[in-house]
């Protein structure tokens, strides 16, 4: 499935890492989603993502966003991540591919060597994707686009 800007974002239901039920329409008309998925814990790109994520969510005054990390790392892994970033919002092990293939972050030439894209989805209150970035080397282009774009959000 390929999501283009203006496509309402496939609903989802999952347990990320903490324990912590996750389910995309819960956070309807309360906040803006930034739904990422990443290609693994603890590499240099992605830590540079995740605490970018981390710090622009901080950055958000009165609580309107939300981040949701995937990848198909395990939740051990992830665990261990998070705490050693300090990473406080969901990180979810996707090891069925399912999340990741209904964003398009997942192909089978993707799956077969066991990566997924690196993708960000930006979901405003509605529900609606406001914003893709897609780009495998460069974390910038997925932060500060989402910076500069979340900033623009009621």
């Amino acid at each position: 499935m390929t999501l283009k800007i203006g496509d309402e974002a496939p609903d989802f239901e999952a347990v990320a890492s903490d324990g912590r039920r996750i389910r995309l329409s819960d956070f309807r008309r309360r906040k803006n989603v930034v739904l990422y998925f990443y290609p693994r814990d603890f590499t240099r790109i992605c830590t540079a993502e995740a605490c970018g994520f981390r710090d622009l969510r901080a950055e958000r005054v009165g609580g309107d966003l939300e981040v949701i990390g995937v990848s198909i790392d395990d939740d051990k892994s992830h665990l261990r991540f998070a705490e050693a970033n300090g990473v406080s919002f969901p990180l979810i092990s996707d090891t069925t591919r399912t999340l990741s293939t209904s964003y398009g972050a997942m192909t089978t030439v993707r799956s077969l060597v066991g990566l997924m894209k690196r993708l960000t989805c930006v979901i405003d209150k509605r529900g609606i994707v406001v914003g893709i970035f897609v780009d495998q080397l460069r974390a910038a282009i997925h932060v500060d686009g989402v910076r500069e774009l979340v900033g623009r959000l009621t």
